[in-house]
């Protein structure tokens, strides 16, 4: 545009023809900024995606861990629940039999209803097995509250 309002203008040729190169040298210089901007985006981008990748690989570890981990949790809890239904069983066999009163003694008597009491208190109370770590950061991420949609993995880039 600028071309061709020069040209329109009037005046020596000599002056129009430098006027057009002028204005063609400041669009060329241009095109060079925007080629090196292009290059710049290009090698920012593919650093952005490498890190992208290597996150990505980060998090499919972390929920395999945390998958492994969970399943070990449940054989460990299911395992303790079979446990103390064995100690339930024989602590009740030992207080339910009049022979077994007599074989042990008051105090070994006492503990073992002392026991008695607290697994059956715990039976009846709610289970909660919490850790120290899982109480203080429960209200944050609850085992319970994590979600496992891969949906994301499944998205397609280009």
């Amino acid at each position: 545009e600028q071309g061709l309002q020069l040209l329109e203008l009037g005046g020596s040729v000599e002056e129009d023809y430098i006027r057009i190169a002028q204005c063609f040298e400041a669009t060329r210089q241009r095109c060079c900024r925007l080629e090196q901007d292009g290059c710049r985006a290009r090698e920012q981008l593919a650093r952005v995606e490498a890190e992208r990748a290597a996150l990505e690989v980060k998090l499919k570890h972390a929920r395999n861990q945390v998958e492994v981990e969970m399943k070990k949790r449940h054989r460990v809890e299911a395992e303790l629940e079979k446990q103390e239904r064995k100690l339930q069983l024989v602590l009740e066999l030992l207080m339910g039999k009049p022979w077994g009163s007599e074989a042990l003694s008051r105090e070994q008597c006492s503990v073992l209803s002392a026991l008695a009491g607290q697994r059956l208190g715990a039976a009846l109370a709610p289970i909660r097995r919490s850790t120290a770590v899982d109480e203080s950061c429960q209200s944050l991420l609850s085992h319970t509250d994590i979600s496992y949609d891969r949906t994301e993995d499944d998205v397609v880039r280009n």
